[in-house]
């Protein structure tokens, strides 16, 4: 952990959805290691490097929302893409009139998190660990970013800023331990390109999750 990095980041609204609510979105209590990853990338990424979470701590008291959002209930099909392609006027559209689905939203609200994580390398210019995360510093100190960091889904933007010295303290209503349940770790890819979601059982003590190797016992399929 001798470069590891810390950062803050917090926002109006999030929305970290759990997979077995399907169409209904409903956000996990707080920020899962998959999306505090995503958030990291935005800043700074590289192929030579990849992103591992170690910890999660919680500053804000765990609120939510509910909203009911209209939204299109299907996408485009490629056939109709490829058949206009071809024959030069066949119609390319979604009639939002008719494709209108009004779907309910369990969001989070006020949330602000502290990421603390650290860079394994994928090549010999990954092994560089304190030049990237020199980088990655300066990159956050100036709010540059490659393109602009969410919480969970793109209409919930998130600032941030680099944390130096010992991390804040979270709200008391977080003291004590809590048990969040299974909670999405990440997403793993295989040789032929399919998808594995992985699990892990998030507690968090004192507003602190602490966030297993991906490979760990402690990580389900």
């Amino acid at each position: 952990m001798s470069y590891g990095v810390s950062l803050k980041v917090w926002g109006e609204y999030a929305c970290f959805t759990r997979p077995e609510f399907k169409s209904e979105r409903v956000s996990y209590d707080v920020i899962t290691p998959s999306a505090a990853r995503g958030l990291l990338e935005a800043i700074y990424w590289k192929p030579a490097i990849a992103w591992v979470v170690d910890r999660i701590r919680v500053l804000n008291s765990i609120c939510f929302d509910t909203v009911r959002r209209n939204e299109v209930g299907h996408k485009l099909p490629l056939g109709n893409v490829t058949k206009a392609m071809r024959d030069g006027v066949s119609p390319v559209e979604i009639v939002v009139e008719e494709a209108r689905q009004q779907r309910a939203t369990l969001l989070l609200r006020d949330v602000c998190y502290v990421i603390e994580a650290h860079f394994e390398p994928r090549d010999k210019d990954g092994e560089n660990s304190a030049k990237h995360r020199d980088i990655f510093l300066r990159r956050a100190a100036k709010g540059q970013c490659f393109h602009g960091p969410y919480l969970g889904c793109r209409e919930f933007p998130a600032c941030f800023e680099p944390l130096d010295g010992a991390p804040p303290q979270p709200d008391d209503a977080l003291r004590g331990s809590r048990d969040l349940g299974w909670m999405l770790h990440d997403l793993v890819y295989g040789q032929d390109g399919e998808r594995e979601a992985r699990f892990f059982r998030a507690r968090m003590n004192d507003g602190v999750i602490e966030v297993p190797p991906l490979e760990s016992a402690e990580v389900r399929a």
